[in-house]
């Protein structure tokens, strides 16, 4: 079950209560960093921008690719642990607005964790050490450290165990 907490709004959908919701002084921040961040080939300045400027909690040595898109609005509530991958354009959301609420929730993701490209990752999900996400993986629910998880809607391909004796294998 993903951990968010939910905001009920009346009259329009809450997208267009935004601006109630965050400055838009913050999103044209965040939005600016971030597109540097999409398009610069410097892994330790994308590190150096996200925490600095987005509060983002980043690990040692992580890689987010070409294109990766962190949540505009509420990109401190990302944590990316030491030594992982996030792979070509893959998204990390921490909200979500929807017609008659909307929702935040911390995303986590552990050290050692390989998420391939275009994977889209949901607010209030939970990815643990060396887990791997197939590419183009809708992650809709937490993965459990060590697994290899893929599909849409995602579905455990290989459990730590069988992952550990493909490892063994090669």
């Amino acid at each position: 079950m993903r951990k968010t907490n939910r905001y009920l709004v009346t009259h329009a959908n809450s997208l267009w209560q935004i601006y109630k919701t965050v400055s838009f002084w913050k999103v044209a921040k965040n939005f600016i960093i971030i597109q540097l961040g999409r398009y610069t080939p410097f892994l330790s300045m994308k590190n150096w921008l996200y925490r600095t400027f987005l509060r983002m909690k980043v690990g040692k040595q992580t890689a987010f690719a070409l294109m990766v898109m962190p949540d505009v609005m509420f990109p401190e509530k990302i944590t990316v642990g030491a030594n992982s991958i996030i792979g070509y354009n893959t998204t990390i959301l921490a909200h979500e607005y929807l017609i008659k609420e909307y929702r935040i929730g911390e995303v986590i993701i552990g050290d050692e964790v390989l998420i391939g490209a275009n994977a889209t990752i949901l607010p209030g999900i939970s990815i643990g050490d060396g887990a791997v996400v197939s590419a183009g993986t809708l992650v809709n629910k937490d993965v459990p450290p060590g697994v290899f998880v893929g599909g849409n809607p995602m579905q455990l391909i290989y459990t730590k165990e069988e992952m550990e004796k493909q490892m063994e294998k090669e």
